[in-house]
């Protein structure tokens, strides 16, 4: 232990900060995804995005639903109406589903729980993660979050290992059929208050599953859900300025 101890202070390393603008990420890091002004020119070919990320609105308008993105280099991708591109900005995590989607491929960031709430939660907050029918990336990337780069517990959020002793739960992958009871069961377990954390794709849209007959297609309507991370995976970062913008750590509209 004393070795231990010793190597980790000969590295000085600090925990990433999540304040005071982005944390500079590595270029070929694919951010938010968003619909530039340039469009597509005569000849160039259809487009075509192998994901549910373009969806059309009311008017009939190509909108961006971040939610439903797998942020692949498929998905850069020329329209009529411009250019998807992905930037390096992780902060992507809103409060609603709709918030996801967009014109411009911007969305509406977490905003605070009510003062109720984060008297409860904003100093410990214990969670129960689910993993319902995914394919374990986003679980890696929850894992990391304990690490000594993220350092999820700074903040006093930690995971735990019963629903009974959680004030909510995460949920993970596209809900599988045969996970459906199981995760009802799980909320049911959690004690009101609660709350309920959609991370990655899958969870919130299906994600690369969407249509099948066998996963519903995301949390499922009858479990509110108050904090919706897209991602596939999410980055650390992504689920981290989710969290703390839910918890009133963050401001909700600041970027």
């Amino acid at each position: 232990m004393l070795d231990w101890l010793r190597t980790r202070l000969a590295q000085r390393t600090n925990p990433v900060p999540v304040r005071g603008g982005l944390t500079p990420l590595p270029e070929r890091f694919r951010g938010m995804p968003i619909l530039s002004d340039r469009g597509a020119e005569a000849g160039e070919r259809p487009f075509d995005v192998p994901s549910r990320l373009v969806r059309t609105d009311a008017r009939r308008l190509p909108v961006l639903d971040v939610g439903a993105c797998l942020f692949s280099p498929e998905e850069i991708v020329d329209t009529p109406e411009g250019r998807i591109a992905f930037t390096r900005d992780y902060r992507m995590a809103s409060s609603t589903r709709e918030g996801l989607v967009s014109r411009t491929g911007e969305v509406e960031l977490a905003q605070a729980l009510d003062r109720r709430m984060r008297r409860l939660f904003g100093r410990s907050l214990r969670l129960r993660s689910v993993s319902a029918g995914s394919c374990g990336g986003c679980e890696a990337e929850l894992v990391a979050l304990s690490n000594v780069v993220f350092d999820l517990a700074r903040f006093g959020i930690q995971f735990v290992a019963s629903p009974r002793h959680a004030d909510g739960i995460v949920i993970t992958g596209a809900v599988s059929t045969n996970m459906r009871d199981a995760l009802a069961r799980t909320y049911a377990a959690v004690a009101d208050p609660r709350i309920v954390i959609a991370v990655g794709a899958c969870a919130i849209s299906g994600g690369p599953f969407a249509g099948s007959p066998e996963v519903l297609g995301g949390v499922p309507p009858d479990i509110p859900v108050d904090l919706w991370i897209p991602g596939c995976p999410p980055h650390p970062l992504t689920v981290l300025d989710g969290m703390l913008r839910l918890l009133g750590r963050l401001e909700g509209g600041e970027r």
